[in-house]
């Protein structure tokens, strides 16, 4: 006799699993009826998106039997940017993938170091731009889900447009203080006003570690309560490769022209309107790569063929990355990825 809980057995239902194989189909209907086409791009790669708080997931490719000692290092992706964003240079113009992303230290009712992701790319567009689509494209497949399963139990979308508010317009309203003009002393104070613990190795002297902690603790769990809510345009220090504006509102350091999206606090997306300046991104790379190293992880490549298609001359454009599994989740109203997974990894 099958035991439920035996290790070989998914660990959604074979239901659920057609329902997610139809919301896939929804999805790909969306993309191609608004003039996207799909590419598929390496999950392996020499290239991986550098970032100082995202570990790839690290191999070797050997050329020859029997040197492994000798193999070339490559990256299982965090992210297919850096691929598609090739694919832009050479004369694509609006691209989707689904695909398959990896990243270490992902685990909990809401990660998997594997995961499902949606992304995308037009050129032409602003982060403003995208926003508007990724709020068509989550109606769509929650309306596609009502006609799958019943949701009578699950959260629902707001009647009217998400809500948007800039990262700046955030802080003020849920922590009360400004995000980009404050102080170290502004928002220790209110770190203490509200009794937020802070962790033990906090560095009370840095902006932005107190924008992070007000962020989780202040700012996402009010969101909760919003249903449905973009954040947009992040303090320049969290642009990774969103493009910087600049202006006398918008902090000593500009904003970065990037946008969140959080679905009953649950965040969904990341887009941005993209950096195309080579010189810029390898100036974060370094960034990057310094903060790496001085938390005692492992140094990512500061060359890529990404920075060989920027000198080459990546178009303006826009773009978005989506996790899949969590949009699933939430639109056929389970509580965790594992019940919208087939295999995760305990038992992959």
């Amino acid at each position: 006799m099958i035991q439920p809980d035996s290790n070989y057995l998914p660990t959604a239902t074979i239901e659920t699993l057609q329902q997610r194989s139809q919301l896939l189909r929804a999805i790909r209907t969306f993309f191609e009826s608004r003039g996207y086409w799909e590419v598929e791009t390496p999950i392996l790669s020499r290239d991986t998106v550098v970032d100082a708080y995202i570990d790839p997931f690290v191999t070797t490719w050997c050329a020859t039997e029997g040197t492994a000692a000798e193999g070339e290092l490559r990256y299982l992706q965090t992210s297919p940017e850096f691929a598609m964003k090739r694919l832009l240079t050479a004369g694509a113009d609006q691209i989707y993938q689904i695909t398959h992303a990896f990243r270490q230290a992902e685990r909990g009712a809401m990660h998997n170091p594997e995961f499902a992701m949606l992304e995308w790319y037009r050129l032409g567009e602003t982060h403003h731009d995208q926003m508007t689509f990724v709020e068509a494209l989550v109606r769509q497949i929650y309306e596609r889900a009502t006609a799958l399963c019943d949701t009578s139990t699950r959260l629902a979308l707001p009647e009217t447009p998400f809500e948007r508010f800039s990262y700046e317009a955030a802080f003020l309203q849920f922590a009360g203080l400004s995000a980009l003009h404050s102080t170290a002393e502004q928002f220790e104070q209110v770190a203490r006003d509200r009794q937020i613990s802070v962790p033990s190795e906090f560095d009370i002297n840095d902006c932005q570690a107190w924008q992070n902690l007000l962020l989780v603790e202040l700012i996402e769990p009010a969101l909760r309560e919003k249903r449905a809510v973009f954040i947009y345009d992040y303090p320049a220090r969290q642009a990774a490769l969103a493009r910087i504006r600049q202006g006398k509102d918008l902090g000593p350091e500009g904003v970065a022209e990037r946008f969140e999206l959080y679905l009953h606090g649950v965040e969904i997306c990341n887009g941005y309107h993209e950096l195309t300046d080579a010189d810029e991104l390898r100036i974060r790379i370094r960034q990057q790569s310094a903060i790496r190293k001085q938390e005692h992880r492992p140094v990512l490549p500061a060359e890529s063929y990404l920075l060989q298609a920027m000198e080459a001359g990546l178009p303006a454009c826009a773009g978005t990355a989506l996790g899949l599994d969590r949009l699933i989740m939430l639109a056929l109203g389970k509580q965790t990825l594992q019940q919208v997974i087939a295999f995760p990894l305990e038992r992959a």
